[in-house]
């Protein structure tokens, strides 16, 4: 009975001693915490004191999960741009440092997800399944270790993998007015991407709400989503999250890269993305210049676009391809933003709105759009059907221009003309629906072979679509060289002419219904003739022959065009056309 309590002290005792022990080995640190405060808040941005030790774009926090960038570091006060909604910020609220700068989480859990810059998902579908982040603004690749662009993108449309290809590691720019078509062409390209071991990842930038989730619901409509990543930051977000988007989707598509797998990165648009960053500018009190924008405008976009490349084969081999979109004013391709745009990238898709309000759909002006890359980011196979259809359909263009004159043509300006109108009516295209490669081929060799030319125009789109379809019966052995660098042997070329012929030959006119009605007409000239002499009366031997053969002799051309007739040399003596009828007539009288 006596033992239990003795036990029972001991064991507190023990436990007294450890508990002792570790207090008396405990040593407390003092963790230095830089704390400031909030002097001001404007529309998307705050003015903050007492953070001496802050550096440049490190991350900083607001009270309720928001936060901001450092991105004015003066000697008293630091400007910060907020990334998120700051309607409960005031005045003398306390800021953080975090000590890192801004990230984004990467990897493969965000395919198929829609998310914003930060890294929240918006789809409803759970937190973003990601273990590994990256920051938003990294170097780009050095020069040593980057490979040349030799591998093509197909977009899907005929008129750009034709006339304006565009390689794994390009930067192509997409610009035109509004609603002319760029974001249609970008998400055609992004639905082409399916099975073909590309990843995507669009990024809207200030856009709104609706038109976003139009382009999501057609992606999943489409299977495209399956391989697709989509960063959104809407028009009524902070301009902050405008500014930081497109650099947070370029880190995401490197992960990819880096991986050695080939990306696609579509930037919609980057007006905005320049318009957000001049506000920020301004508020900032940062000095303006040309239209307002800060001097580092170029520089934004210059150090965002230079790290879509082809990496070398021991970096991985991997490539980001980016498509960044423009919006011009009044066609006005000479601005500030878009000067800027064109002389970084490696090429321009130009759309017009006057070929758009035609209904020449895409509406890509092929004159004013290029590709730098050009034939060496293309198959042999289009190399060599689309070689002289560029320069054929500028000089339909300019033919065009110079028929709408009045002016008088001759028989091969017409044929010029007609033949470009058959390129037209190939290149046009709906929407959301890709063109695959063999019949791409398949319309473009129609095309050079003038196939098309007897076809009507309003029967021009059924036409093409025959031949489209008619292309799944080109054999696999000729389809697998369209994939290589090997050119279109005679045979394979005669192959698919055959093929194009067939599809082409219900809309072909007969040319046997115009030679047969003119030969009854010809009969029935000929009888008439024949019938017509019989009733006239033969002239008289003494009327002279001079006087009947110039009526015999008037050539049946100068009823056509009367007024290129042109007189006898000679002039005619009386008796000799007119008085022979008459004294012929006169008589029969008697």
């Amino acid at each position: 009975m006596n033992t239990a309590p003795e036990s029972l002290q001991s064991v507190f005792d023990g436990a007294f001693a450890g508990i002792s022990q570790v207090r008396e080995a405990f040593t407390p640190k003092l963790t230095p915490r830089e704390v400031g405060i909030i002097t001001n808040v404007s529309t998307g941005i705050a003015r903050v004191s007492g953070l001496p030790s802050v550096g440049f774009e490190e991350l900083v926090k607001f009270p309720g999960d928001v936060f901001g960038i450092a991105f004015n570091v003066d000697e008293d006060e630091i400007g910060v741009v907020l990334l998120g909604e700051y309607a409960d910020l005031h005045a003398g609220n306390e800021v953080e440092r975090t000590g890192r700068v801004m990230d984004v989480a990467v990897g493969d859990g965000l395919l198929g997800r829609v998310i914003d810059p930060l890294g929240r998902p918006l789809d409803g579908k759970g937190p973003v399944d990601s273990s590994e982040r990256l920051p938003i603004e990294r170097p780009a690749a050095p020069i040593m270790d980057r490979a040349p662009v030799t591998v093509p993108l197909q977009t899907g449309l005929i008129v750009a993998d034709a006339l304006i290809p565009i390689g794994r590691g390009q930067r192509e720019l997409i610009l035109g007015d509004r609603q002319t078509g760029k974001t249609a062409i970008a998400i055609d390209t992004i639905l082409n991407q399916r099975d073909k071991n590309v990843l995507c990842v669009y990024c809207a930038i200030g856009r709104r709400a609706s038109a976003v989730a139009k382009v999501a619901a057609n992606l999943r409509k489409k299977g495209g989503m399956d391989y697709t990543v989509v960063v959104v930051a809407e028009g009524n977000d902070a301009p902050g999250l405008s500014y930081i988007a497109p650099y947070a989707a370029t880190s995401i598509a490197e992960h990819f890269m880096e991986t050695g797998r080939d990306v696609l990165i579509v930037y919609d648009d980057l007006t905005q993305h320049a318009q957000a960053y001049r506000e920020l500018s301004l508020l900032l009190r940062r000095p303006p210049g040309r239209e307002a924008f800060p001097g580092d405008i170029f520089y934004i976009h210059s150090r965002m676009l230079e790290r879509a490349t082809h990496l070398s084969k021991e970096r991985g081999g991997g490539s980001l391809t980016a498509l960044p979109i423009i919006e011009t004013e009044a066609q006005n391709i000479s601005a500030y933003i878009p000067t800027n745009l064109i002389s970084i990238t490696d090429g321009q898709i130009y759309l017009s709105p006057s070929l758009f309000e035609l209904g020449v759909l895409p509406a890509v002006d092929v004159g004013k759009s290029v590709s730098r890359v050009g034939g060496k980011a293309q198959r042999a196979a289009y190399r060599a059907v689309a070689g002289d259809l560029k320069l054929a359909y500028a000089q339909f263009e300019e033919l065009e221009t110079f028929a709408r004159f009045g002016a008088r043509l001759d028989d091969d300006t017409r044929k010029s003309i007609e033949h470009g109108r058959r390129i037209r009516a190939c290149l046009k295209q709906s929407e959301l629906t890709p063109v695959s490669v063999p019949a791409q081929i398949a319309v473009l060799l129609a095309l050079t072979a003038n196939l098309f030319d007897p076809v009507p125009l309003d029967r021009m789109t059924d036409a093409n679509r025959a031949v489209q379809e008619a292309a799944a019966k080109i054999s696999p052995e000729i389809s697998a060289r369209f994939e290589t660098a090997d050119k279109l042997s005679d045979e394979d070329r005669k192959a698919i002419i055959k093929i194009a012929c067939q599809a082409l030959a219900p809309f072909q006119p007969k040319p046997e219904a115009k030679p047969e009605a003119e030969q009854k007409t010809g009969k029935k000239s000929e009888s008439a003739a024949k019938e017509g002499n019989k009733s006239e009366p033969k002239p008289d031997k003494s009327t002279p022959e001079s006087e009947t053969k110039p009526e015999q002799r008037t050539p049946p051309e100068s009823k056509a065009e009367p007024k290129f007739e042109r007189k006898p040399d000679a002039p005619t003596k009386p008796g000799s056309e007119t008085e022979p009828e008459t004294k012929v007539a006169s008589k029969e009288k008697p």
